[in-house]
């Protein structure tokens, strides 16, 4: 190995720590404000609590509204400038609605979420940057590094929620997001350390491949199954998560237990990651998901049970579960449908989708706990999970077809 292939590695590694280290304090930021969007919601406008969820579906908004943009602004800037420019975005955003909820404005904290969503969608870039310069020996375990931080900002987060809350009474909930923007400050200076690198010296470049029409790979029945299921598994994590804490303290929890179910889903999403890869590879892409989906019947079945503190907390770790297996499952399972040449615009055209659904979740969970109650969004989860686990069959028994 020459002198110059060494370094490279060298930087690639340190980078991979750096924003590893990024991504426990900077990832911080989903699990605040998913536990505080729908309680400053409810303070925010209590003549209309089916109103409450909206601030977290403007985060919502706010990472789908930027999920394309990140690439472009990081190529332009450079990765490093361009993570930075994100957690300043954050900051405005985390400060923003601590203003709002000081100055009682619904309007400037689903503004404040926006931004804070927005911020999001940087974070969930690192751990594509921390592997794109890695040979692909290392490319796996610098993942696995970053998804290492997402493990601990989900207990992080929830953490600094709990204890700073009130920190700025009589306003609640207003320390947290000052709490959260001195946080980002923190992460800032962390992700001014990175070195910019070029890219790893044994890399080839690509050669120009012709790409098919949007329609031939879309139409594709392993492109909708995995589309299905992606919403099915995002679009129901979402929607149970984001009435959970509301629903908890209608039920006469407190406001620190229903944080911590929070962190306990959060770290049910990212903890497995760990050994998603392997299952997949062990069992086959349609087991995982159906196994993910098995989950969340399991999630829905467990919140009907009765509303309990354990009914609660053992149904948001069953969606968090549900979630990583049938999400990254479906995820794996979209990558069978496109060459490398159609990446872009096939990942874009899906993202755009699934985001769309995502968000209207978010919307919808509000109104549903309001207007029907927790057993009503419970319920929900069956019918959908049943028809993505049909697909998957119905995938199973046309491909038996096509082969034989």
């Amino acid at each position: 190995m020459n002198a110059s292939l060494t370094a490279h590695m060298k930087t690639a590694k340190r980078n991979a720590l750096i924003l590893s280290a990024a991504q426990a304090v900077n990832g911080s930021m989903g699990p605040i404000a998913i536990s505080m969007g729908a309680w400053g919601g409810a303070y925010l406008h209590p003549q209309n609590v089916a109103l409450a969820t909206l601030p977290v579906a403007a985060y919502s908004v706010g990472i789908a509204l930027f999920a394309f943009p990140v690439g472009m602004i990081t190529k332009a800037l450079g990765r490093r400038n361009g993570f930075i420019l994100g957690s300043l975005m954050g900051v405005i955003g985390a400060i923003l609605a601590a203003y709002a909820l000081g100055t009682k404005s619904f309007f400037l904290f689903g503004l404040g979420f926006a931004c804070l969503g927005a911020a999001s969608a940087f974070v969930q870039q690192y751990r594509f940057a921390a592997a794109d310069h890695g040979s692909d020996h290392f490319k796996s375990k610098a993942i696995s590094w970053v998804l290492t931080g997402g493990v601990f900002a989900a207990i992080l987060g929830p953490q600094i929620a709990l204890r700073t809350k009130d920190m700025l009474s009589p306003t609640p909930y207003a320390g947290a997001f000052i709490a959260l923007a001195a946080l980002l400050i923190v992460g800032i200076a962390i992700l001014a350390t990175l070195t910019p690198l070029r890219d790893h010296p044994d890399d080839k470049p690509a050669i120009p491949a012709k790409s098919r029409p949007l329609w031939t790979i879309v139409k594709q029945p392993k492109f909708i199954v995995a589309l299905l299921c992606a919403i099915s598994s995002y679009g129901l994590m979402t929607f149970m998560m984001t009435g959970a804490t509301l629903a908890m303290t209608n039920h006469g929890h407190s406001q620190d237990h229903a944080v911590m179910g929070i962190q306990w889903h959060v770290l049910a999403m990212f903890a497995p990651s760990y050994f998603t890869g392997l299952l997949l590879v062990r069992f086959g892409k349609l087991a995982v998901i159906s196994a993910g989906l098995l989950l969340l019947i399991a999630c829905s079945a467990t919140a009907l049970a009765g509303v309990e503190l354990w009914n609660f907390w053992g149904s948001l770790i069953l969606l968090g579960l549900g979630w990583n297996f049938g999400f990254i499952g479906a995820t794996a399972l979209l990558g069978e449908t496109y060459f490398e040449s159609e990446k872009n615009k096939v990942q874009g055209l899906h993202d755009c989708i699934l985001f769309s659904f995502v968000t209207t979740a978010s919307l919808m969970s509000g109104a549903v706990l309001h207007l029907f109650g927790w057993t009503t969004i419970a319920l929900i989860l069956l019918p959908i999970s049943l028809i993505s686990l049909l697909s998957l069959i119905f995938l199973r028994l046309y491909e038996n077809r096509i082969s034989s």
